[in-house]
């Protein structure tokens, strides 16, 4: 082929989209003239309007599957989120070829602090039923209680990433929700990143859970289409595509098909990524209204289980805690909080609250929000390694250097010879509780919480018993300890497996 034509939406970010794909075949055949065509979508022209109001679906692509109908184009190049499944599972032949992170993220005015201790309300610009539903539910747990009821309204926004922003800097909003993965590409590739970055750096952001705010089904990743009828560019496209993304696609896709389609649905699939293995994780309101929260690929069911025993339904009765007096110098913008036991010291948060505060889980962010501290994102309670893929981010723009554990003595210990920033607060003194131990000594199944449990209290529990714990550090220690533990992704994942078997 001497000339290829890309046609995608004439956006900014949807142009860098092509470009990617265009530097993939530029690759493998030097010798092409690739040409990027951009135009308006239906989506694009009907601006006033929420997407949810709108009949039917596909309303950024169906305008450029048309141009590959009438061979307008060769390659049409799509944010995959905004294709439908039924097309995507249609007769069309597709590449995809990158993804970037999977999820939202919530981006402030800076007179957002303000506006909470005044008890104003705060006005939320989206144009996604899944956000509202989600994000405005999280929000009003993860801002800063800086009084006793956070009240958020959230307003139709449409139009570009850019388009957004502006309306964010007006003042016509006090927040907006964005896929992080256009902010990405955009400081990475846009042509005015730096005025991007200038802007962003004015305001306060939030990276939204994966677990809570579960984004659209292949959020994050580029699909180039080709006409089944033109068979050499259907040969491209398969050169072109990533075999593993293309699976992790397919079978998000799939999944959201169980629960609904088109743009008025409420829930979330992503894909839960983990040193462990990989888990469809679905949430929200399904096309019928029933909360779904289901994970795929969690570990079979196991006879003979009488006795099940999560540790993390008590927590508070497995230690003392013993304060530490010194005090410590923090040195680094970031701040990763391992465990909520931090939020009820005073100084501490004194001494974090202008850094950039990640949260090990929900409960460590809820009660870091309580006590006042704006919380950046979390790792989903997988682990202190999930979080250097989010720092490295273009819209972060750090790394592991820059950050800082918190936790107990021991737990600080640990990382500091794994060469990671820590700093322990408190000892854990175990308390020894009858009723913990019975608890252990009966059970024939043990799901810890944290390694220091395991640790402290592994002596009760019968030989034969089954041990288990969601990954990240409890998982790692408990291995090289010597123990083959069940593996979940999250204690969440735990729970509902537990549910599901009982």
């Amino acid at each position: 082929m001497d000339k290829i034509t890309i046609v995608c939406r004439a956006s900014k970010l949807s142009l860098i989209q092509a470009e990617l794909v265009r530097s993939k075949i530029i690759k493998l055949q030097p010798e092409t003239d690739v040409v990027i065509r951009g135009m308006t979508s239906k989506g694009d022209r009907l601006v006033d309007l929420p997407l949810s109001s709108l009949n039917g679906m596909d309303f950024f692509t169906a305008d450029i599957f048309q141009e590959l109908r009438e061979g307008k184009a060769d390659i049409a190049v799509h944010s995959l989120k905004d294709m439908s499944s039924e097309h995507f599972f249609s007769h069309n032949a597709f590449a995809v070829i990158e993804r970037n992170d999977h999820r939202d993220v919530a981006i402030f005015n800076e007179n957002i602090i303000q506006k909470l201790i005044n008890k104003q309300n705060i006005v939320i610009g989206t144009s996604s039923p899944r956000r509202e539903e989600m994000v405005v539910k999280f929000l009003k747990k993860a801002l800063p209680q800086l009084h006793d009821k956070i009240e958020i309204e959230t307003k139709s926004i449409r139009g570009n990433v850019d388009t957004r922003l502006q309306k964010l800097d007006n003042g016509d909003f006090d927040g907006i929700i964005l896929a992080t993965a256009g902010l990405n590409r955009l400081l990475t590739y846009g042509d005015k990143k730096g005025e991007l970055r200038q802007l962003l750096d004015t305001k306060k952001i939030i990276i939204l859970p994966l677990i809570e705010c579960t984004p659209a089904p292949c959020q994050g990743m580029i699909v180039a289409e080709g006409n089944p009828d033109n068979t050499a560019i259907c040969a491209l496209l398969e050169k072109i595509s990533d075999d593993l993304l293309m699976q992790t696609a397919v079978a998000e896709k799939s999944k959201a098909r169980t629960f609904g389609s088109g743009c008025s649905q409420k829930f979330g699939v992503t894909t839960i990524s983990t040193r462990y293995g990989e888990h469809i994780y679905a949430a929200g309101i399904d096309g019928v209204g029933n909360t779904i929260s289901e994970w795929t690929n969690l570990p079979q069911s196991i006879p003979g289980l009488t006795h099940i025993f999560a540790t993390n339904e008590v927590m508070k009765d497995f230690f003392d805690y013993q304060w530490s007096e010194k005090k410590h110098e923090i040195d680094t913008n970031h701040i990763f909080v391992a465990n909520p036991k931090i939020a009820q010291n005073r100084d501490i948060l004194q001494s974090i609250k202008h850094k950039n505060v990640w949260a090990a889980g929900s409960k460590t962010w809820y009660d870091l929000a309580k006590a006042g501290i704006w919380v950046t994102g979390s790792t989903d309670g997988m682990g202190f390694e999930y979080l250097e893929s989010i720092v490295k981010m273009p819209l972060i723009q750090s790394n592991l250097n820059d950050i800082t554990i918190l936790s107990h003595q021991t737990g600080a210990q640990r990382w500091k010879l794994k060469g990671i920033k820590a700093v322990g607060y408190y000892d854990l003194i175990a308390k020894n509780s009858e009723a913990i131990i019975k608890a252990i000594q009966e059970a024939d199944m043990i799901f810890w919480s944290s390694y220091s449990q395991f640790k402290s209290y592994k002596r009760f529990a019968k030989t034969s018993v089954i041990h288990s714990c969601a990954g990240g550090e409890t998982a790692t220690l408990m291995i090289e300890s010597g123990i083959k533990p069940i593996i979940f992704p999250t204690i969440k994942s735990f729970e509902q497996w537990r549910t599901n078997i009982q």
